[in-house]
């Protein structure tokens, strides 16, 4: 069997994510696959509180007008920040473990903030008049970030992120593009 073809390397290339990677590569990724039907129901339990406590006003808002656009369901475009607002906490995790490695501090071992501290709405998926997302940093999520990661780690530039969903599913990526 041939052997695969190799990319070429670009002068300073430490490879993927390495310590001489150049500026711009992504260091970290997250994603995230959510089931729209199950984020459904769980919004239609009685008594629920998980939009008010997982999503901002502004998220919500955003979700209603989209679905009264389009004729979907408003569980779409909420299942779609969810998965990105899941898949920044593993790329922030990721990030942690590459600074970890390569020796520049911030742990990598342990969460910054453990798991049920987390206030979801400090963790905001915005979209422009376009429709483009982007996500929004506040509290003491961007506190944590800039601490864990450096001072300017929290704004939007260096979290890019993708939406999508199709069918039942709803899946998002968020990139570390930090220094």
């Amino acid at each position: 069997m041939p052997e695969a073809p190799r990319l070429p390397r670009l002068p300073g290339d430490g490879g993927p994510g390495g310590p001489d990677a150049p500026t711009g590569i992504a260091g970290a990724v997250g994603m995230d696959l959510v089931h729209v039907p199950g984020l459904a129901h769980q919004l239609t339990i009685p008594g629920t509180v998980f939009a008010e406590r997982a999503f901002t006003a502004r998220e919500l808002r955003e979700a209603q007008r989209r679905a009264d656009r389009t004729g979907a369901l408003v569980a779409e475009p909420l299942a779609a920040r969810w998965a990105a607002k899941e898949s920044f906490i593993k790329a922030w995790s990721q990030a942690l473990v590459a600074r970890a490695r390569d020796g520049r501090g911030g742990g990598g071992t342990a969460p910054v903030i453990a798991p049920e501290s987390v206030d979801w709405r400090e963790i905001e998926i915005v979209s422009d008049r376009w429709g483009r997302p982007s996500l929004s940093l506040t509290g003491a999520i961007a506190d944590a970030v800039e601490s864990s990661l450096g001072p300017g780690a929290a704004s939007p530039g260096h979290w890019p992120v993708s939406l999508t969903h199709d069918g039942d599913w709803a899946a998002a990526i968020v990139l570390w593009a930090g220094a």
